[in-house]
C-alpha cells in the first residue's frame, strides 16, 4: 500500500506583475510543477514589471499583506517554507521578518531572495531604509539567494571590490553566512569565460561548492526569480543545497537558450512555460 505524504506548503511573499515573466507569475507555476502547494502573499500588484516597460500601474498591498499574515497565524497554517522576494517598503520587510519568525516556530524553512539591485546598481525604488530593512529580513533566513550586487549591499562593501576569483567568491559566500548560521547561494558567478552559475555555502556541511552552466549570451528579466523558485522547490523535495542549485542553474540555462533561439524581447522574460514538464518529471514521488 502506498502511503501518501502531505504536499509541502509554501508561503510566497512576492509582487504580482501581470505581464513580463517574473515574481509570482514564475513562482506559482514552478512550485506547482515541482509538487509544492504555493500560498501567494502579494506585496504589490503591477501591470508589468518595471524593467523595460514605462507607465506601469502599481498597487501597494501592504495593508492586505498584513491582514493575510494575521489570518494565517490565526489559522495556524502548517507552512513548510516561507519564500520572499521583491518588497515595496521597509514596512513590508518588517512584517515579513516577523512572519518568518512565527513560521519558524512550526519548523518552516525560511528562504529570502534579497531583491535590491543588479549589475552593480541599486533599483530606483530602493532607499537606504529599505536596504537596512532587507538586511534585517535576510538575517532571519535559513537560505539567502543574493546576486553579486545584493551581496555587496548586504556586506556593505563596494560592488567593484567583489572580484570573481574562486578564493574571493568562497570568502564572500562565507562572509554572507553570518558565521555559518545560514546557507548562501550567491548567483551571477562566473569562474571561466562563457560560464555562469553560483557559489553555494551549505551551513549543514560548512562547505563552499560551485555550480556552473553555459551562458547563452543574452540577459533576460526574471531569471533570478526562476532560479530561486526552482531552488526552493528542489530544497522542499529534499535535495541538498548544491544539487538544488545545479538543477536551478540548468533549468534557467535551458529556458534562456530557448528564449534566445526564439529571439524574444528580453523584457518579456524567459519562455519557461513549455519546459515546466521537465520539473514535473523530476518530482520525487512518495
Amino acid at each position: 500500500m502506498t502511503i501518501l505524504t502531505r504536499t509541502p506548503l509554501t508561503a510566497a511573499i512576492h509582487d504580482l506583475s501581470g505581464f513580463g515573466r517574473c515574481s509570482l507569475t514564475i513562482v506559482l507555476p514552478v512550485l506547482s510543477a515541482m509538487g509544492v502547494q504555493c500560498c501567494p502573499m502579494p506585496t504589490a500588484c503591477l501591470s508589468t514589471h518595471t524593467g523595460g516597460f514605462d507607465g506601469n500601474t502599481f498597487l501597494d498591498l501592504t495593508d492586505a499583506l498584513s491582514g493575510a499574515m494575521d489570518h494565517y497565524r490565526r489559522l495556524n497554517l502548517p507552512f513548510d517554507a516561507v519564500y520572499t522576494g521583491f518588497m515595496g517598503s521597509a514596512r513590508q520587510m518588517a512584517l515579513s521578518a516577523d512572519f518568518l519568525r512565527w513560521a519558524r516556530t512550526g519548523g518552516a524553512l525560511s528562504i529570502v531572495d534579497p531583491v535590491m539591485g543588479d549589475n552593480g546598481r541599486l533599483y530606483r525604488t530602493y532607499t537606504p531604509e529599505m536596504c537596512a530593512g532587507m538586511a534585517a529580513l535576510s538575517a532571519e533566513a535559513d537560505v539567502i539567494i543574493p546576486n553579486r550586487t545584493e551581496a555587496a549591499l548586504l556586506l556593505n562593501v563596494p560592488y567593484d571590490h567583489l572580484d570573481q576569483s574562486e578564493a574571493a567568491l568562497r570568502q564572500t559566500a562565507e562572509a554572507l553566512s553570518l558565521d555559518g548560521r545560514r546557507s548562501v547561494v550567491l548567483t551571477g558567478v562566473s569562474l571561466t569565460p562563457g560560464q555562469t552559475g553560483a557559489a553555494c555555502f551549505d551551513r549543514d556541511t560548512a562547505a563552499v561548492t560551485f555550480v556552473q552552466t553555459d551562458f547563452v549570451g543574452r540577459a533576460f528579466h526574471g531569471t533570478g526569480d526562476l532560479f530561486a523558485s526552482v531552488l526552493t522547490g528542489a530544497l522542499l523535495q529534499g535535495d541538498p543545497l548544491p544539487r538544488a542549485a545545479q538543477r536551478a542553474a540548468k533549468f534557467v540555462r535551458d529556458c534562456a537558450a530557448r528564449t534566445a533561439a526564439e529571439d524574444l524581447p528580453p523584457r518579456e522574460g524567459v519562455d519557461f512555460e513549455p519546459l515546466l514538464g521537465r520539473l514535473t518529471g523530476e518530482r520525487r514521488e512518495p
